[in-house]
């Protein structure tokens, strides 16, 4: 890829404002359904967002490519690298593994998502996000997949603590049906969905979506499909020397949100804190040392 840090789908966002009406056109046509929708023949894609085929040049140019050859191998090369399983990932690391302890390479990688994922975040989403969490009036529901669901509880946990009216929708669809019964329009979706995109939550968020529910993503560079229905969309640098990818920088942006919330009303979250803390003592949850 031209840029190991920064994905097709980031050079559309940041090219946004500085395209034409026809070459936005297509922009958003290729977020679509990125990014399988850039990988046919260029006519094929022209005709299909409804643009000439010189527009579909000159974007790529604006994009860093010298033609669309160049930009259909940076896709193939992205939708590779989201299809990856745990093994496949550790032999693509381990060939090219310097001979620095994994502690220091480990956390330099984790620092270089850190910075990148900073980068490219538009604080005026995230603002607008936590805004949305953060309204009582609005029941709020938090979902995560296979591995993700430990980000999920975590949030659950701490949000449970400075609002009312959260709730933790378990990751097997069979239940689903019983909270997405009780959404209604204006209510808020956290959800969280990283590579391997997991078919389940995809559903989950398409019935949420038909509900008028809004719906914050949480994803990482290549994005989840989710976020072709999400108001927001949060995503982070995830990929480390490891078979396993990071949620480090997510976890950041998790604990910053909920930072964030406690923030925009903090004497009703205080006096929260303080009725829960009085609720422990009377059930002696936790040893008091005064």
């Amino acid at each position: 890829m031209t840029d190991a840090k920064q994905t097709i789908s980031d050079r559309i966002q940041e090219q946004m404002d500085a395209l034409t009406r026809a070459e936005r056109q297509l922009a958003l046509s290729i977020l679509e359904n990125y990014p399988a929708s850039g990988l046919g023949p260029l006519a094929a894609l022209a005709k299909g967002a409804h643009v000439s085929v010189p527009t579909v040049a000159r974007m790529v140019q604006k994009l860093g490519y010298k033609g669309y050859s160049d930009f259909q191998a940076d896709l193939r090369e992205e939708l590779g690298a989201i299809a990856k399983g745990p093994i496949a990932k550790h032999e693509t690391w381990a060939g090219a593994a310097p001979s620095e302890h994994i502690l220091n390479r480990f956390t330099d990688a984790v620092i270089d998502n850190i910075r990148n994922t900073l980068a490219h975040i538009d604080p005026a989403e995230f603002d607008a996000a936590s805004a949305l969490v953060a309204d009582p009036s609005r029941h709020l529901y938090i979902v995560g997949g296979r591995i993700t669901h430990t980000l999920a509880e975590y949030l659950f946990l701490h949000l449970q603590v400075i609002r009312p009216h959260v709730t933790h929708v378990q990751s097997t669809s069979n239940t689903w049906p019983h909270y997405l019964v009780n959404a209604k329009p204006g209510d808020v979706f956290v959800i969280f969905d990283v590579r391997r995109y997991e078919n389940n939550t995809l559903k989950l968020a398409e019935l949420a979506n038909a509900r008028g529910a809004k719906i914050v993503l949480f994803t990482d560079q290549w994005r989840s499909p989710v976020h072709r229905m999400a108001d927001i969309s949060l995503t982070s640098q995830i990929i480390v020397p490891s078979a396993w990818d990071s949620a480090t920088t997510t976890m950041l942006l998790v604990e910053s949100m909920i930072s964030a919330v406690q923030t925009l009303d903090w004497e009703k979250t205080k006096d929260r804190m303080e009725e829960l803390e009085d609720i422990f003592d009377q059930t002696r949850l936790f040893r008091k040392f005064t």
